[in-house]
């Protein structure tokens, strides 16, 4: 399970060192691909084929099309080396505004890879009674 923010700098030729508290898990190989809201995705190769199938499944709509496009169409397969860095294609750098500082957020079964600038923009809740109204929505209690 990945949990935890951690601030790290994109160098000149759009490599990352990854957090030593994500290498174990995240594995040698993953895959990167547009996340939501402006940020990256990284999945271990398991959870990526994990989601794949579900996306699979998606019915024919134009809709569902779409998310297939969003997610299959610029994801990559990264290669950690020895020094833990790992390259972002520039089409993902660019797509999600990435420059120089970066923030890489544990989420569950993902990794999130912001811009700083658009994680600070994003990271809070302004109304933290509507947090808890959403949720008992979902089911979680607290």
């Amino acid at each position: 399970m990945f949990m935890g923010e951690y601030d790290h700098t994109l160098d000149p030729k759009g490599r990352m060192i990854v957090p030593a508290k994500f290498r174990e898990e995240l594995g040698e190989r993953f895959i990167l691909t547009m996340g939501l809201d402006g940020c990256l995705f990284a999945y271990p190769s398991e959870e990526w084929e994990q989601f794949v199938e579900g996306l699979k499944k998606l019915p024919g709509s134009k809709d569902a099309r779409q998310l297939q496009r969003h997610f299959m169409a610029g994801a990559a397969e990264v290669e950690v080396d020895k020094q833990g860095r790992f390259l972002i294609p520039a089409k993902l750098r660019e797509q999600a505004g990435l420059s120089k500082d970066v923030v890489f957020v544990g989420v569950v079964s993902k990794i999130e890879l912001w811009s700083k600038e658009r994680w600070e923009q994003n990271c809070c809740y302004d109304n933290m009674d509507e947090v808890a109204e959403h949720m008992a929505e979902y089911g979680l209690n607290f």
